[in-house]
């Protein structure tokens, strides 16, 4: 067998590896074998890389993966659970900027008036693509990390603006393919960087799960690109596989919120706040009770449904979220929590938020799932979630969210809301259910407040 065929054979486990992980990705219940298949795959593929003849600059490789090392462990192990989207944006923009990097050094390394019209067409492609993907992640990026607004950024003539700087890439992009000019490429990789960046200013924390989406796939693309124009398979399969997935992946979380992926993208959502503190719009206010004797209603219920939102990965109460479901199952309450697909700040947030503290998979109900079983739910434990509870996604035609599923919590008999104030959510518009007379409200800390409802339900 030749190095040459040995090497497309450790490819192709590599390849198998990666699609196995996406499977596992898919369910809680697999997502660390599909983590685990996919590094499995992954090193797979570069030891035989490394095998490649003609191989040069060893040494600079080396170093550049030892940096990587020392930069890429740290993070992920240190990083917290509330902060993992953040880390998302940001390694999946390094990927885009490194795709873009490589497309254009290959450019310029090469006698480009030699180089074929496809090649030129690979180049650009992942130039542009790649740009938008690591300046858009950025500024999302910033947007979680809380280094500008969450709320969109908009001003007068933004789509006009937008459109222009769009079309003179693609003007700029055909003068490329027609003289080969190396200026012009670079000229094309800046506007590739502001329209990236002014792509996601507008676009508000509401829909950044789907944000983080559509960017991945971007990145996949950009990759697949460059795989393209270096002759390698491993990176025309491995952008693929990320790039299908992640555009699979954006579909359906749009389909989540009942909304277009245009209409996410441009339509600044998320730029209205009508209510602070603990009353809301005209001084309407709503009830609040204690933890005492809230844990006395939930160690007497049949049955508890937790809601979770980004408020519980903020407060990082996950771990006393399940101390509370097992001190109420020892109780012969009967508790799960209700998954709603867009909670959190990127896809999977509160499964994986979850996982973390070790809840049971079978526990984990996704929203199809849970929604059937709300109306039996003698309490709904809403846990800093807002939008994905809010009935105006379904009374209210005139409402930005009009048409998203929801958890139906407003099925329950008793609604319990855990927040910190009566503000909404990132969606921008209020509650009606924190008004509805079943629902009671506990402000404060999740974190600080479950425990006192441990307490509470402990004692009972």
């Amino acid at each position: 067998m030749s190095r040459g065929t040995a090497i497309d054979l450790c490819y192709l486990v590599a390849f198998i590896g990666f699609i196995l992980a996406l499977k596992g990705l898919s369910s809680p219940r697999r997502a660390r074998m599909g983590n685990i298949a996919g590094a499995i795959g992954m090193l797979i593929a570069i030891g035989a890389t490394f095998g490649r003849a003609g191989l040069g600059h060893l040494a600079l490789i080396l170093v550049a993966m030892a940096i990587g090392v020392v930069i890429g462990v740290p993070a992920a192990r240190l990083v917290k659970m509330t902060a993992m989207p953040q880390m998302v944006a940001i390694f999946n923009g390094v990927g885009g900027g490194a795709a873009a990097v490589v497309s254009i050094t290959e450019f310029i390394s090469l006698d480009t008036k030699l180089l074929a019209t496809y090649k030129v067409l690979e180049v650009l492609f992942g130039v542009i693509v790649g740009c938008v993907s690591f300046s858009g992640s950025a500024i999302a990026f910033a947007k979680l990390q809380e280094l500008m607004t969450g709320r969109p950024v908009t001003y007068p003539g933004q789509q006009f603006i937008n459109a222009v700087i769009g079309a003179v890439v693609l003007a700029l992009a055909v003068t490329v393919l027609v003289t080969s000019s190396t200026a012009l490429l670079w000229v094309l990789l800046v506007l590739a960087l502001v329209l990236g960046a002014i792509f996601v200013l507008p676009i508000g924390g509401a829909d950044v799960p789907v944000l983080i989406s559509l960017l991945n796939a971007f990145t996949g693309l950009a990759v697949a690109a460059s795989g393209f124009t270096l002759n390698s398979n491993l990176l025309i399969v491995g952008g693929t596989l990320v790039g299908a997935s992640g555009i699979l992946l954006t579909r359906m979380m749009s389909k989540a919120m009942g909304r277009s992926l245009p209409n996410v993208l441009f339509s600044a959502f998320g730029s209205v706040v009508t209510a602070t503190g603990t009353e809301g719009p005209e001084g309407r206010s709503v009830r609040t009770s204690t933890p005492e004797d809230i844990g006395v209603l939930m160690a007497y219920a049949r049955k508890v449904v937790i809601v979770p939102g980004y408020g519980l990965a903020v407060a990082q109460a996950q771990h006393v979220a399940k101390e509370l479901a097992d001190e109420l199952t020892k109780r012969g309450v009967e508790v799960f929590y209700a998954i709603h697909p867009v909670a959190g700040r990127m896809p999977g947030h509160m499964n994986v938020l979850l996982a973390e503290a070790n809840v049971p998979y079978q526990e984990l109900k996704e929203m199809d799932d849970a929604n059937p079983q709300m109306s039996t739910a003698d309490v709904a434990l809403v846990v800093g979630a807002n939008d994905t509870v809010n009935p105006a996604a379904i009374t209210t035609p005139g409402s930005p969210i009009y048409g998203m599923p929801i958890i139906h919590a407003d099925a329950a008999e008793h609604v319990l809301f855990l927040k910190r104030s009566i503000r909404p959510g990132f969606a921008g518009i209020d509650n009606e259910l924190l008004y509805d007379p079943k629902t009671v409200m506990l402000f404060g800390d999740a974190k600080d407040t479950l425990q006192k409802l441990v307490s509470a339900v402990d004692a009972a």
